[in-house]
């Protein structure tokens, strides 16, 4: 009886043995693997890691817009065109970047920067200026759910080109160059107004014949403008001689607010408008042949024209015509330049005769 009790004593101390020694071993074992990978682990392995990240990220991501796509086709638009929109920005910031470094570097003024360049930081600063009120808004605590609703209900107003869908480019173009439009009346009344206190008879005459002109729906020649020339450097029509309401006036020309102290709008609008001769300058050197169909319509609609209406041909033919006539202004003369976003712009193309 003793001897097998001794027998299964013995026999349990050696399976407990055995237990706590496979228990070191395996608990050690497994330490020294963690460390060594932990330690010793190539950079390729990982970078192996980052990329199965990356995938399964990039295909829950897929998974999550194929739901959307399917069940929520109206909130995918909107999700699509945002994401879309946010890397449209940041690459735009990015290449504004690099132009800017160039110019420090290379110690290049705003007027020799190629056309493509020079337009990229003038559109760029003009989307951030709009997006600055709506970063404002959403700068309290919980105030992004107020900027989603506002962003939905408010989009032209408040959110900057990059978030807009396709269909609503072309809507807002055509709404912004509409309520431009309603402003040529008044301008060529103003005109209108100043010319009548013009000294020189001639000048006075041009004048008002091309007023009456563009009123009675009749594209002008370019030598039509180019007459009154001389009428804008100085007195009375030049931007910071012309009365307060005609500035006003011309303010949407730019889609710049009007609701602003006459000092402010009149350096406003030179300043707008130099960089426009600075803009015409820099596509004369580019070559308007260089132009794609894209940025050829943006050029003529910066410039006043409602270009998402004309065919490429006549954005082509009004586009030259403009260059034509802006080759030969000097900054002191770009009140001339200003007038004429509506004289060649309110009636163009010219109607056909039957």
């Amino acid at each position: 009886m003793a001897l097998s009790c001794a027998r299964v004593c013995r026999r349990f101390s050696v399976d407990l043995y055995g237990i706590r020694t496979n228990g070191v071993t395996v608990i050690y074992s497994s330490f020294t693997a963690t460390s060594g990978a932990r330690h010793y682990s190539s950079p390729k392995s990982r970078l192996g890691i980052g990329l199965q990240i990356v995938s399964r990220l990039q295909g829950a991501n897929a998974k999550y817009e194929l739901f959307l796509q399917r069940y929520f086709p109206r909130f995918y638009v909107l999700y699509h065109t945002f994401t879309k929109g946010i890397q449209l920005l940041f690459q735009d910031a990015k290449e504004v970047t690099v132009i800017k470094t160039r110019m420090l570097t290379n110690s290049v003024e705003v007027q020799d920067l190629p056309y493509r360049d020079m337009e990229k930081l003038r559109q760029f600063r003009r989307d951030m200026i709009k997006a600055i009120p709506l970063l404002l808004i959403s700068i309290p605590p919980f105030a992004n759910y107020l900027v989603f609703v506002l962003m939905y209900f408010f989009p032209r107003q408040l959110l900057i080109r990059h978030f807009w869908t396709p269909q609503q480019q072309t809507e807002f173009q055509e709404l912004n160059h509409s309520h431009r439009a309603q402003h040529h009346w008044a301008v060529l009344k103003g005109l209108e107004s100043a010319g009548s206190h013009v000294k020189d008879g001639r000048l006075k005459i041009s004048l008002l014949d091309l007023c009456n002109k563009v009123q009675s729906g009749v594209h002008p020649n370019i030598s039509d403008i180019q007459a009154i020339r001389g009428l804008f450097s100085g007195a009375p029509l030049s931007i910071k001689r012309i009365n307060a309401n005609q500035m006003r006036q011309l303010c949407p020309l730019f889609f710049l607010t009007p609701r602003l102290p006459t000092p402010m709008i009149g350096t406003r609008l030179n300043s707008h408008a130099i960089e426009l001769l600075q803009l015409d300058r820099a596509l004369s050197r580019h070559g308007l042949h260089q132009l794609d169909d894209s940025e050829l319509r943006q050029a003529c609609y910066v410039r006043g024209l409602d270009s998402g209406s004309l065919s490429i041909n006549q954005c082509q033919e009004w586009l030259s015509q403009w260059l034509q006539f802006s080759s030969h202004l000097k900054e002191s003369e770009v009140s001339l330049l200003v007038h004429s976003m509506v004289f060649l712009s309110a009636n163009y193309p010219k109607p056909s005769h039957h």
